[in-house]
């Protein structure tokens, strides 16, 4: 395995995660190598099916190992919304801002401790053979009541981690991939990745 193919467009997320898995010693691509590749719809209720969809969709029209996650995150105000569909939460269309303003305004009013959330990362790796690993990674936090920092992208602005007294949008790129969701799953690909090339 000399190459494996990262089954995202988003660039800031194909940044995010390259640097993750970037000392592996293996090529990392993404969909935008192949620009052939299907548009593969995230139809899934949760975050694990669409992340196991995507990979296996893209590891099948590319011949490569494809590696694709998918997060949610879960508000417990709002009784875990919006959850799978926190990338279109106000609408197909929606920019990093609209969704951010849209989950301001549905917390209005609610006291700051009560703001608790968690972003949860489910990461799937699909192999060409058909096997499909599966890694997840969770992060606890509070959703503020205004946008804070201009770092990141996604809900980072708006998401608290307590013991750093931050939001994920005032961190470095640096800081973000020692705590984030992401980058506790992304660990485990890591390490199923480099087990699969000592096996080749």
């Amino acid at each position: 395995m000399k190459e494996i193919v990262l089954a995202t467009r988003n660039r800031h997320k194909g940044e995010e995660l390259t640097a993750l898995l970037g000392d592996l010693g293996i090529q990392i691509r993404t969909l935008a190598d192949f620009p052939t590749a299907p548009e593969v719809e995230e139809d899934g209720t949760t975050c694990e099916a669409n992340a196991i969809k995507k990979a296996t969709e893209i590891a099948r029209a590319t011949g490569l190992t494809a590696v694709a996650d998918d997060t949610g995150l879960e508000v417990d105000a709002l009784g875990g919304r919006p959850g799978v569909f926190a990338a279109r939460y106000a609408g197909e269309q929606a920019t990093y801002e609209d969704n951010c303003r849209k989950l301001l305004q549905e917390l209005a009013g609610i006291p700051a401790l009560k703001r608790t959330a968690r972003f949860l990362t489910v990461a799937a790796i699909a192999f060409p053979g058909g096997e499909v690993h599966i890694a997840q990674g969770t992060l606890e936090g509070l959703i503020t009541e205004e946008a804070i920092g201009d770092r990141g992208f996604g809900y980072d602005p708006v998401f608290l981690v307590p013991e750093l007294g931050k939001t994920l949008a005032e961190l470095t790129a640096g800081e973000k991939n020692r705590v984030s969701h992401r980058a506790k799953a992304f660990a485990k690909v890591r390490e199923i990745l480099s087990a699969s090339m000592v096996n080749v």
